[in-house]
């Protein structure tokens, strides 16, 4: 191998390599396994993003063939900053499925979750559209199998709710990038790029595509199986759903709009993608404001932080790319902790409701302040990440004269300071008379902890990642 094709290699064949073993070996030896691979793929992710950051954009055509016969990967500071989300995010979530699953389930998750792994790094390098589908699938595949990994009804239901919007939604994708491929000869996304035009095949095409993501990521309203796949998956499975594999289908959109449609689309469709957006912001916070369960509360705050990621499209400018990036990561962190953390009440009471947190801060310290860390980051409070986020977000609106994305910004703010509130509200009273607190291992409690500090991190330095995001930009 070259030098950039082993830097780039190494992030895709060591979470594969991993898996295989994993599947191969004994449940002790999984662990060890599992935790050797994570390190090596975090250490092989960092040292590519240090060579992006000094080097620039890297290229490397799959098999030696290159476009537009071959496939290339790139890696640039967009893709190389998604990888470091997906390791250290799934890094940390694994360490509170340990021991938050039982021994047979342990076994199968790990595994599932190392493929899942290889598939999203090889999704965020790709830059091949029928790739990107390849990689998507796969993704999508290993999701459905994590969310039915308890084999009990809610789990199956779960999966098969996700199965049945995924693949038309895969479906939906394919047909379009056909579409593309018989009108201009390309799938590599910088030829697309340089060949696409405005006409009926592109914009049967274009929407095609973007509904087929819009129901993997999911946008409203084409969010109704999110809130039961969610409820019904184990809450490792729920944090990387939410956190991670949700956002595979957002990137591709994301790279696609930015870098092929835009150019050729019509301005009102990307103020109709801004409007569902703004719709699931309020939407997804009403109904969270609604829910009585803990873990739902948290499910429909993901509709909510989805819509945000929307606002990009019709404003489109650089401030508002980077803060709609921004708050992909800042949201991986912090919604991770919170779904870790809400599993960590569970296991300790036994009770999933909003009241069953009653005077539990005293117990789990860290659990609660996860929970608070990382509601800070979703309403966009200094310092944090979803504030960097919301502030890039709000500059982009003022700077194109679109003031009323800044209205959904403020008053999506307040409605999650409103559901964050209720949550937390309760915990610091005492503790009601009957109830056992279970102790959960210290791990458990500091892996929400460590994931809310990564939203908080994302605050107080957002000079690297942004710097790293301008690697490669589009302009």
């Amino acid at each position: 191998m070259t030098g950039a094709s082993a830097l780039m290699a190494w992030p895709v064949i060591l979470p594969l390599l991993g898996a295989v073993l994993a599947l191969l070996v004994g449940r002790p030896a999984v662990r060890l396994i599992a935790g050797v691979t994570s390190v090596a793929t975090l250490s092989a992710s960092a040292v590519l993003a240090w060579e992006v950051a000094h080097r620039g954009v890297l290229r490397q055509s799959v098999g030696g063939w290159g476009v537009p016969l071959g496939i290339e990967w790139r890696a640039d500071g967009l893709a190389v900053l998604m990888m470091l989300t997906i390791a250290l995010v799934g890094s940390l979530t694994s360490v509170h499925a340990l021991d938050h699953l039982p021994d047979r389930e342990d076994r199968e998750f790990l595994p599932l979750w190392l493929l899942v792994w290889c598939a999203l790094n090889a999704l965020v390098l790709s830059a091949d559209a029928f790739n990107l589908y390849v990689t998507l699938e796969l993704t999508t595949l290993g999701a459905v199998a994590l969310i039915a990994v308890r084999r009990d009804l809610p789990g199956l239901d779960g999966g098969l709710r996700y199965l049945l919007f995924a693949l038309p939604g895969s479906l939906c994708y394919l047909l379009g990038i056909a579409l593309l491929y018989g009108a201009y000869a390309a799938l590599d996304v910088g030829l697309l790029a340089e060949r696409v035009q405005p006409g009926p095949v592109t914009w049967v095409a274009a929407a095609l595509v973007t509904v087929g993501l819009c129901l993997k990521t999911p946008l409203f309203p084409l969010h109704v199986w999110l809130p039961p796949t969610y409820a019904g998956a184990p809450t490792p499975v729920t944090a990387l759903l939410s956190a991670l594999i949700s956002k595979g289908s957002y990137y591709v959109l994301f790279r696609l709009w930015m870098e092929v449609f835009a150019p050729v689309m019509d301005a009102q469709v990307a103020q109709l993608l801004g409007l569902l957006g703004a719709a699931a912001v309020i939407w997804g916070s009403l109904l969270a404001l609604l829910q009585p369960q803990l873990k739902r509360v948290v499910a429909y705050s993901s509709v909510a932080q989805i819509g945000y990621m929307f606002l990009v499209f019709p404003m489109a400018t650089e401030d508002a790319r980077a803060g709609a990036i921004y708050l992909v990561v800042s949201h991986a962190a912090a919604k991770a902790s919170m779904f870790v953390a809400v599993g960590n009440i569970h296991q300790a009471v036994g009770i999933t409701t909003l009241g069953g947190v009653q005077g539990l801060a005293g117990r789990m310290p860290f659990t609660f302040l996860a929970l608070g860390l990382g509601g800070i980051s979703l309403i966009g409070i200094p310092p944090s990440g979803g504030f960097i986020a919301k502030w890039l977000l709000l500059n982009a609106s003022i700077s194109t004269g679109q003031w009323w994305w800044g209205v959904v910004l403020l008053v999506g703010s307040l409605l999650a300071a409103a559901y964050v509130f209720r949550i937390l509200r309760g915990s610091f009273l005492p503790l009601p008379e009957g109830v056992t607190v279970r102790a959960i291992p210290l791990g458990n409690e500091l892996a929400p902890f460590a994931l809310a500090l990564i939203a908080l991190v994302l605050g107080l330095v957002p000079w690297f990642p942004l710097g790293l995001l301008a690697v490669g930009a589009a302009r």
